[in-house]
């Protein structure tokens, strides 16, 4: 009987915190800083849902445009890819490939709203969807009512080094440097 009971516990949901701190939408941006790229660990290559990811083991440039999504009190204080405990309030995201640490410049063409985030964790594993977000970077952006479409762009340590990433003047993102791939997807 006691077993009965917890098989039928509906399934934990996501969603944003009960009561959302004041201001959410202001946390500031994380600051960038050159982290080393560990080989191994969340940087090796790996399998979800059947499909295989490789993630890139080297300071590279990344650009993609396409779905972005969020996710919240369901993972918050959990392990995260990276060891560290998912926190919902921070500026950080998830993402199949980039190097763990990574930061990167997220954009939301429909208003224009930019941020920087840690990529910390892995994620998403849903087709069309490009990154997932923390509750407060989605909030910063204008993406809490559901899937958005983004422009990601990691940020190299040379650009991250020179301060490049101080700079949201130019509009949308700078181009991918010459012989850089660009990943599309659409949610």
């Amino acid at each position: 009987m006691l077993l009965a009971g917890c098989a039928s516990r509906p399934p934990e949901r996501d969603g944003p915190p009960p009561n959302p701190p004041p201001g959410v939408e202001r946390t500031p941006d994380a600051v960038p800083r050159v982290e080393p790229i560990r080989p191994g660990g969340p940087n090796k290559p790996y399998e979800v849902l059947g499909q295989r990811y490789t993630p890139l083991a080297a300071d590279l440039p990344l650009r993609e445009v396409g779905g972005a999504s969020w996710y919240g009190t369901k993972f918050h204080g959990r392990p995260t890819s990276s060891g560290e405990p998912y926190d919902m309030l921070a500026m950080t995201a998830a993402h199949k490939t980039m190097p763990i640490p990574s930061y990167a410049r997220v954009r939301n063409p429909a208003n224009g709203r930019e941020v920087v985030v840690r990529v910390n964790d892995r994620g998403p594993f849903v087709p069309g969807r490009v990154i997932d977000l923390s509750y407060a970077a989605a909030a910063r952006l204008g993406l809490l009512r559901g899937v958005g479409t983004v422009e990601v762009r990691r940020l190299t340590h040379a650009e991250i080094r020179s301060g490049f990433w101080l700079d949201a003047s130019a509009p949308g993102l700078p181009p991918a440097p010459e012989g850089v791939a660009t990943a599309a997807a659409h949610p």
